[in-house]
Formats: C-alpha cells, structure tokens, sequence
C-alpha cells in the first residue's frame, strides 16, 4: 500500500480535492502555499508532509505563530506518532528536542537559524502554519526571516487563512525558494449564514434578519438606518432602534436553538461583565450532570494551584459562571483558567462564552455560531472598522464540521455603522496580505555575521516587502509613462500663438485674490440657518459643484450651522460657512418625499429624481469684469481675446493637475525603490558609530547584539556594554529588566511608577539616557524609534523575585492575573539571554537566579504544555475609553 493511500485510510475520512492537490505538490518534492478558510482542513497537508519526513528518515519542523497553537499541535502529533518521535520547543517547555518531529514557535526556528543550530542537521520539512501571520506588524518579518534563510534544500509548506493574493506570495516564494505550488480553496467546510440582529422598542422585541440572502443585502436591512422615534410634542425622544443587550442576546440564540455561541467583544472588562449580567439575570444553560463534569475538567486543570492563589484570581465567581453555561476567554486571565474554558467549550458544556479576538486565531474551539458586537475596534488612539480579512477570521469560527450543517454569524445594530456598512462587510472577499517586513538591529547584526555586504542586501532584497514593492515600481512607471504623454498632449493645447497661457492663467489668480473679502462667517451662518429642507442651493466644492438639494439644516451649540444636502451624481454633502464663498444661492425648490428617511437609498434616489426635473434659477458667481464659462475675468492679457481662450485655460489647468501628479508619483517611486538598502545602511552606520560594527565584522558587543532577540535589543546590549546591569541581586536585576519587556497598552494613561529602595530607580534612568541617546540618532537616520524604558512592571517583578505571595504582588495593582503571568514569562525569556551571553560572569549568574526566582507558583502552573494563548499573544486587547457605550448600556449616538 502506498504512502498516500495509508495516510487517507488513517485519517479516517476521504481528502478534499484542494488537500489532494497539496498532497501532489509534497510527493513531487515541491514547497506548496495551501490558502483555505478556517476550520477546511489545510492543516492535514502539513500532517502529510510529517508522514513523508518521517518515511524518508529526515526531520520536520511544525511551527506555529503562538505558544497555544505549538502546544496543541504537539499534543494532538504526539497522540498519532507516539512521544518518542514528538518533541515541542517553546520559551516555555523542551521537550524531546532531538526528536525526528518537533513543533515549535516561529521565532525559535528563526534562532536556530541564525545560531547555524546542529539541529538544522537532516531538515527537509518545514511546516509553517498561519503564514499569513507575516502581516503582523511587531512579528510578521520573523516568517519572512525563516522563509528567506532557512537551508536551501528545506521545503516550505505553508498554511495561510484565505487571501485575496495566494498567487502573488507564492511566486515571492518562489523566487526565493524554489518552485512553489499554490492550492486555494474558497468554500468553507460548512455553509456560513450572515444574520442582522435589532433591538425594537416600540414593538419591544428583537429582529433577526438575514444579511445578504441569495449573495445581495437584504432590502429589509435599510429600515433600520431611520430613527422614527419621537418624543413629547413631536421632539426628539428615544430613538426606536437599540443594540440588543447581551443577555437578550443569548436568550434568543437559545431560544433559536443557536447555541453554543463565541460572542467577540473587543474588551476584556466588557467580557467579565457579560458573564456576571448572565449570572445576575438568573440565566442558567447547564444541566446537573453537565455541572458534575464541568467540575471535574477545572479540577483536572486547576487541581494542584495555591488556593491563595485561585482567590486572588477570582475563582469563586469564574466557577460560578461556568458552573451556569457562562465564560469569558481573553488575555487577562490566567492560562490555567483558560484551558479550562477551552476543555469545557469543547465538551459542549459551556453554552456561552464572550471573548476578545486572539481566541480566533487559531485555537481549535468552533461554535454554532459566532456574535460580533460592534463592528469597530478600539485601537489605541480610534476606532476603526473591522477589514474583510478581521471580519472573515473572526466567522470563521461559526459552524462545527461535523455537528452542524450551517453556522451563523450574528452582527448586532449600532447607531455609528450603517446597515449597508454591515452587509458590505459580510459579502466582501477581500483579504490582501501584506509584508511588515523591516530590518532590525539584531537581524542586521545577524546578516552581517552570516553574510558578505553583496549577499547581506542581496537577502533583504527577497524579502516580500521588497518583492511586492518592486511589483509597485513596476506599475508606478507605467502611471507616469501614461502622465507623461497626457501631459505632452495638453502642454501643445495650452499653447497660444497670440501669448503665455500660464502667465495669463497666474493673473485670473491674482485678479481672485483681489476681490472684495467674503462675507463675515457669522452672516453666511445665519443665511445657512434660513434655508428650507427641499431648496436647492449653488455649491461650489471641488467636484460636487453644482445645485444641491438641502436635506437638513442643524444648528448647534454656539451659532454653527450645518447643513446636509444631496447633490449630483451622488454626492451626499454636510456642510458649513467655510463652504460658501458668499451668501448662499437659492436656485428653486422640491417637495422632499415623505416619510422623511435621509438614510434610506430610496428616500435618497427619489430626491436626485426630482432635483433632475427642477427648474433652476442660473448660478451667479461673485466675479469682477465679464463671466466666462470657466470662471475668468477680463484681463488686459494677449491671450484674453484669443477665440479659443477657454480650451487653453482647460488645458493649461489640466497641465498644472498633471505636474502635481507626476511629481508626487517620482516621490512614491523613490521611497520604494532601495527603500530597504536605504534602511539597512543607516543601521549599520549606527552600529558601527556605537560600535557594535568594524567595517564589516561585528566587534564582541556586536556579536553580544547578534543573540538578544527582543524588541530592544540594541538598547539592552548597549546597558550591558555600558554595565548598567552589573554589580545587582536577582530581585533588582529582574526589576530593571523588565523595563525591557513591559509596555503601557491601556488607552489609560499608566500611573506613576514606584521603585523599592535601592539602585533599580538610577539604573533604570541611566537606560533612559541611553534610549534617548540612540533616538536621536535614529531620528536623523529616519530610522524607526526604540522604545523608551518602561518601569510599570518593575516594581512587581522585583516583588515577585524577592518571593512575595501573589495577594501581595497583586493587591494594590490593576493588572490582571494573565496580564501578570504573560509578562513574567517575557521576563524570564529575557533573564535567559542575559544569562547566557553576559560578560560578566556575576551579572549572568544574577539574571539566571533571577529567572529561577520568577518561575514559581501559577507562573509554573501557567507554563505546562496547555492550549491557551498566553505570552506571545498579540498586544492588541485594548480596553475601550472609559466614554465608550456598550451595548447593555443603551448607547445613543455621539454629537
């Protein structure tokens, strides 16, 4: 029997046609990009290439973006292969390293790499999974390091979510790899069904719609843009339409038969708080004997912690929770305590859970159905919408193949997003996969290391970034060939035998600008505050200019005036004063349809109908002289009484418009071309200014640089050259390093930090000094800024180090549990390097010390090889301001 028929019959199940068609690019010794939706099966096509490894004696790498996706691949290998052949490398875990199949975090190949690690020896597979992860803007570049440096003879496959762009990434790899079949599969394992769900408070009930039925949106969906509701005497009341609380939520997912169901709040605070409204309500979705296993998994999870421990934690209230059907999962919580929901969710028996988006990436916990609570995120500084590939990830969770025929995503009503917001969201594909790639001080230090100056740039060169930036280039040139000749024809139409077209066209500019001044802002307000719904109004903005039909007109506090109009072809137009060169011109009138709906595209349509049939009163602009049809004056210019005045000043303009575009067009073209070269040369002239360089080789703190792999890695080899680590106990030591690793999120301002007494404070000032040092370097470089020193965690690392109990740690701290084990781990990650690469032998015994001191109680429990991101989960749960409404709060809309 062949190895492929062996593997289909072990698997219990026939291979889809896209896993098949992998298959065959694995036998013919190809590397292969597989882009298939979540939940297809894409990753049986890695299992393949496992069988083949091991037939043919080599080793295979399975790498994965994070700790949970490594931990339950390695289990879920070592279930079919045995432990013998499995092992797992992670900061966390080593297990069985030397092992013909081991799963590893991408970043732990990427070092092996760089190291020229023996365990490179007999490598023939690597399996990198969620490739498209290389898109991720703090550890995208690492897939690309790998990618581009790992042994020539090694094979990729890669699995990637659907993108719109497979084919473009796999002939990047190609070219740098070798040949490189792409397999793309766009039907999801199971049907997705797009549902709209209102809150009604005049028929005091919920409505679920179907968002796009039959692939168009749904006619139905529009109604809901219209606020019908009034209040007293015809004012302003509350508005009819509501977000449906998530109680109400759930209630109907039940009642709908809908359940389980992942609801994603893009709040940690907010998910807590879903749970306890779920509790308060008196809800409960378990039955007696599903509360008896339910107890059983958290004591098989959560059995050997500190009760202390599990009290500073919450433990009462979480088990409650769970106990009713309830959980939430995100990164505040311990992963422990996660691992426990993700157990319990996959039994079935918690019917509910509210979690953030790092659970849609990647962990194997499908639902019925999925519930997205807004359709924007907090990001720091805004909210943004959600793109179609966010979208697209977080669905893809819906439906469990298998269990359920389809799955159901459900998008609940917000004031902010309209309802074709919704459905465009729903029905778009668009799913374009982008490179973050840049250098960095440790990967130039590595290149150097590895490489002559030729070959150094030569692999900057493949990478995606520059693939697909030299793909622009490309077009780029094409965009200013076709300027160019537009220009050269509109150059010979703005030429007049009679004078200078241009000198003419600088003195309309002139003549403008000495025209009487405009009316007062004030004047034109109060004339704006005048006008009627249903008149038509001179507007003279860009390319909206024309007659316009006023929708609303809106007066708000302090006299400003605002006023809605709709335009032709489609121009729906809010304006002000500052629009208006003068008073603004009443051309006629039209009866606005009834009943007044200024959202709805029929209302809207129905309106530029009648403005198309209007009569108009001719537009008279405020001009000095005669009134062209271009807007010009009489001038005592040659070129004034040229007949065919008028088609050179278009011309002209157009050859102005022209300039502007072909100069910003050189501008892009620059940037991109060499831009990494560009990048790259300014590194190493600042290394090799702070010398870490020597013309081209590394001097000893160079080398130092080439082995730290952290975000600050100049910085933290600068402190260690500089001795800013030295001459510390364990406690202070883990304290200062910490500010390497800890960095404030919150859209909170962080509070003032506290240090314990003695030298940890004027250390850590002296790093500051240092990073303010290289900023300005990197300021005059260009160069992307390294991050400051961030002393919010030392305090408690220093506390935690010095053997303190959890309560004491954190008592008096907001953070939470799973904030506080993910960055303990970073810590110790860090510590290690220290330990191994410190020159002084005092300093690297201390940060060893330090990291044996910190690897204690939950941050052990925490470390086992379990399934829950933690650590190297992505830093983007960022709570909502505190001025943010959430959906069981009844928001109304913001002024």
């Amino acid at each position: 029997m062949d190895r492929r028929r062996r593997f289909e019959q072990s698997r219990g199940f026939p291979l889809d046609p896209f896993q098949a068609q992998a298959i065959d690019a694995i036998d013919a010794g190809n590397s292969v990009l597989v882009a298939a939706p979540t939940g297809s099966g894409k990753t049986v096509v890695g299992e393949y290439a496992i069988e083949v490894a091991l037939d043919e004696g080599h080793r295979v790498f399975y790498t994965t973006p994070i700790k949970a996706l490594s931990n339950q691949k390695y289990n879920d290998l070592v279930a079919r292969h045995g432990n013998d052949n499995v092992g797992l490398l992670t900061g966390d875990n080593a297990i069985n390293g030397t092992a013909p199949v081991v799963v590893m975090t991408t970043e732990v190949l990427r070092n092996m790499i760089y190291a020229r690690s023996s365990a490179l020896d007999r490598l023939r597979w690597v399996v990198l999974d969620e490739v498209h992860y290389l898109q991720d803007e703090y550890r995208g570049p690492v897939w690309e390091e790998v990618i581009i440096h790992s042994p020539a003879d090694v094979r990729l496959v890669c699995l990637s979510a659907t993108v719109s762009n497979a084919a473009e990434l796999a002939e990047w790899i190609t070219t740098v790899r070798g040949q490189t079949d792409v397999v793309i599969e766009t039907t999801r394992p199971v049907d997705l069904v797009n549902h709209y769900l209102v809150g009604d408070r005049q028929a005091d009930r919920l409505h679920l719609i179907d968002t796009i039925p039959g692939g168009r949106a749904n006619t139905e969906g529009h109604r809901f843009d219209i606020d019908v509701g009034s209040g007293p005497r015809g004012g302003r009341g509350r508005r009819r339409w509501f977000t449906p609380r998530r109680v109400e939520v759930v209630e109907l997912l039940a009642e709908r038969n809908l359940l389980p169901a992942i609801t994603f709040i893009f709040s940690r605070a907010a998910c807590d708080d879903a749970v306890k409204a779920c509790l308060d309500s008196g809800m409960r979705l378990t039955t007696s004997p599903e509360r008896d296993r339910i107890r059983e998994i958290v004591e098989a999870h959560l059995g050997d912690m500190d009760p202390a421990d599990l009290a500073v934690l919450g433990y009462d209230r979480w088990l409650a929770g769970l106990e009713s059907g309830f959980a939430a999962h995100h990164a505040g919580m311990v992963p422990p305590f996660k691992e426990a929901v993700e157990a319990i969710f996959v039994e079935g028996l918690v019917k509910a859970i509210f979690a953030t988006e790092t659970l849609a990436l990647g962990i194997n916990m499908p639902a019925r159905t999925v519930v997205i609570e807004k359709l924007s995120k907090f990001g720091g500084e805004r909210h943004a919408m959600l793109t179609p590939g966010q979208y697209t990830q977080l669905t893809g969770r819906a439906g469990r193949r298998g269990i359920d025929s389809i799955g159901h995503a459900v998008v609940l009503w917000s004031p902010f997003v309209t309802f074709d917001d919704v459905a465009n969201l729903a029905a778009s594909r668009a799913f374009e996969l982008t490179s973050a790639f840049r250098p960095t001080y440790n990967m130039a230090a590595n290149l150097v290391r590895r490489y002559d100056a030729d070959d150094a740039v030569r692999m900057l060169e493949h990478s995606f970034a520059q693939f697909r930036s030299d793909r622009v280039v490309v077009r780029l040139g094409r965009r200013i060939e076709q300027r160019t000749g537009l220009r050269v024809r509109a150059a010979a139409e703005a030429t007049c035998e009679l004078g200078d077209v241009a000198e003419y066209r600088e003195l309309q500019r002139r003549q403008r600008d000495q025209r009487p001044a405009s009316p007062a802002a004030h004047d034109v307000a109060r004339a704006l505050a005048a006008l009627r719904p249903g008149d038509i109004i001179d507007v003279e903005r860009g390319s909206a200019a024309g007659p316009a039909v006023v929708i609303s007109v809106a007066q708000r506090k302090g006299g400003a005036v605002k006023l809605r109009a709709l335009g032709s072809p489609r121009h729906l137009l809010n304006l002000g004063p500052t629009d208006f060169s003068g008073f603004p011109q009443v051309l006629g009138h039209v009866e606005l349809p009834k009943p007044f709906a200024p959202n709805n595209r029929a209302f809207l349509s129905e309106v530029r109908r009648r403005l198309r049939s209007a009569r108009l009163a001719p537009a008279s602009r405020r001009r000095g002289g005669r009134t062209d049809s271009d807007g010009s004056v009489t001038l005592d210019h040659p070129v004034d009484a040229c007949p065919d005045r008028d088609a050179h000043l278009k011309a002209q303009r157009q050859l102005e418009r022209l300039d502007r575009e072909l100069a910003d067009l050189e501008r892009q073209r620059r940037q991109r071309t060499g831009s990494l070269g560009v990048q790259f040369e300014n590194l190493l002239e600042i290394l090799e200014r702070w010398g870490h360089l020597d013309g081209w080789a590394l001097t000893d703190t160079g080398q130092l640089l080439a082995r730290i792999y952290n975000e600050s890695d100049f910085l933290i080899a600068e402190s260690i050259r500089q001795g800013h680590l030295d001459g510390l106990d364990a406690p202070t030591l883990a304290g200062v390093a910490a500010s390497f690793t800890y960095e404030h999120r919150s859209s909170q301002p962080p509070p003032d930090p506290w240090f314990p007494p003695g030298p940890m404070s004027e250390r850590i000032d002296q790093i500051d000094g240092i990073a303010r040092a290289i900023n300005r370097d990197e300021t005059v470089a260009r160069l992307p800024l390294t991050r400051p020193p961030d002393p919010g965690f030392s305090a408690i690392a220093h506390s935690w180090a010095a053997g303190d109990d959890l309560d004491d740690v954190l008592s008096e701290e907001t953070l939470t549990g799973g904030d506080f084990v993910r960055n303990i781990k970073q810590l110790i990650d860090l510590l290690r390097q220290i330990g191994s690469i410190a020159p002084v032998p005092a300093t690297a015994d201390a940060a060893r010390q330090a990291a044996d001191a910190l690897l204690r109680g939950i941050v052990v429990a925490s470390s086992a090889v379990g399934t829950s991101p933690d650590d190297d989960e992505p830093v983007d749960e960022l709570e909502e301001p505190d001025d943010v409404a959430r959906p069981d709060e009844d928001p109304e809309p913001m002024p």
